[in-house]
Formats: C-alpha cells, structure tokens, sequence
C-alpha cells in the first residue's frame, strides 16, 4: 500500500525566457496539461495541485482536472525564489484544511514527456533506497563535465575543480577517461515531507538516483526548445501523457 502522497505542479506566471511558458499551447493542449495528466496517470497521488500566483492559470489548471487551494504569495513568486518557499506554503495551506501527506513529488510543467510510469518507478526507486533517504531526483548523464570548466581570474583561468596531484589534469583527459557525472534535469523529484520540516531544502539526507530514459527528462527552458518538442510529438519520436479534456488555452493563445 502507498503512502499518502502528493503531486505539487509549480506555474508561476513571470517566466523570463519564454513568457506565458507554463500555458503555452503544445500539441494542442497548454504546457501544464501533460504534468496534471502525467500525474493522474501514474495512480499514486491522493492529490494533485498546482501552485501558481495567476488565476488564469489556475482555471487552466482546475480545467484539466488539478486543484489550486489559494495562489501563491508575491514573495514566493519570483525569478529567484527558492523552491523551499512555494513549496512550504502549499503544503502548509494543505495542512490547514487537515490534509497531510508523507510524501510529495515536484512534477515542472517543462517536461511534457514524463509520464505516469516515469513517475512509478522513480517512487520505486525511492521505496528502494529505504525510509532513512529524503528524497529522489531525476538526472542524466553530464555531457559537459565539469572538469573541463574553468572561472576566470582577471586576464587568466583557473579550473573549476581540484585538480589531482601528479596525474593527467581532469581538462587535458578524454571524456571517457573522466568520473561519470550525473546533472539534475527538472523531469521530476519524489521527497519525504517531514524533510520540509526537518531542514531548509527539499531534498532531505541522502538522495536516491532515478535515470531518466530518453524523452522522460526534455525539458522545455528556451524558445526552440518548444519547436524541438513539436517536431518529436510529429515525427513519433516522443509521446506526452494522453488528456481526455477539450483543450484549453490561455488567451494570449486562443486569440
């Protein structure tokens, strides 16, 4: 039997590098349709709610099926505000109504192609790793390793990691020569509530690795990057979570 668990779908509305990013029309249907319907796909959430500080977004939201139990404040709303913030108070919101789960899982409307089983086996692997991990992230492979980056220091380079002492320096070795390196990709993340309480972040003690397959971890963050989706839904190539609503766009779409 599951724990009680929770889907948080985060919509702000500011987005910079691509405005009205979480409601734009993919396929037919606005960007956040396929995390709501991703979501109730994967049967494993009591709930499913999307945080956002617009009400337009939220009836887009509430259309396909998710709930928005009070928008989000300004404050937690910003380019730079962390995770923690939203987070904290959607979850504090639902406590209030005496809704309380033991698990939450951060489901970014950028990733279309994540789908219900994505989400099972990522809970799989959680459940795997065992009660005492937080939490469990998405990530790839890094195709641009770290070791071959520098900062600059006035007119000169230094390289971002430590080297290793009397050995071929990181940046001078073959990629397949270098440590495997594994980046974050905004697909998904599984974590223990009582992490939220326990400290400042939403990963907790000890993250579990979950490898997104192919598609599962594209991630929509610039503007050809919406065409690129577009053109693998065309070409078979990659496949969003079914929605069985009529589609419903934001006005600045619809017009």
């Amino acid at each position: 039997m599951r724990a009680p668990a929770v889907a948080l779908i985060p919509a702000r509305a500011g987005s910079l590098r691509i405005p009205g990013k979480n409601v734009r029309a993919l396929a037919g249907h606005p960007l956040i349709a396929y995390s709501i319907a991703a979501a109730f796909e994967s049967e494993v959430f009591d709930d499913v709610i999307v945080s956002t500080d617009s009400e337009e977004i939220a009836t887009i939201a509430r259309h396909y099926g998710a709930e928005t139990p009070g928008l989000r404040p300004a404050q937690a709303a910003t380019s730079t505000s962390p995770d923690i913030e939203w987070v904290s108070h959607v979850i504090g919101v639902l406590a209030d109504q005496r809704r309380r789960y033991e698990l939450f899982s951060i489901l970014r409307p950028t990733s279309p192609f994540r789908t219900g089983a994505t989400i099972r086996r990522a809970l799989d692997a959680l459940d795997a790793a065992g009660p005492a991990t937080g939490s469990v992230r998405a990530v790839r492979r890094c195709r641009e390793h770290p070791g071959k980056m520098w900062v600059r220091e006035g007119m000169l380079m230094k390289p971002l990691l430590k080297q290793p002492a009397h050995e071929v320096p990181l940046h001078s070795r073959q990629f397949q020569a270098l440590p495997e390196v594994w980046v974050q990709d905004s697909s998904l993340e599984i974590a223990r509530t009582h992490v939220i309480v326990d400290g400042l972040d939403i990963a907790g003690p000890g993250v579990a690795f979950f490898r997104s397959d192919g598609a599962e971890g594209f991630s929509i963050d610039y503007p050809e990057e919406f065409e690129e989706a577009e053109r693998m839904i065309a070409a078979g190539e990659a496949f969003p979570p079914s929605i069985s609503q009529e589609p419903l766009l934001a006005v600045q779409d619809a017009r």
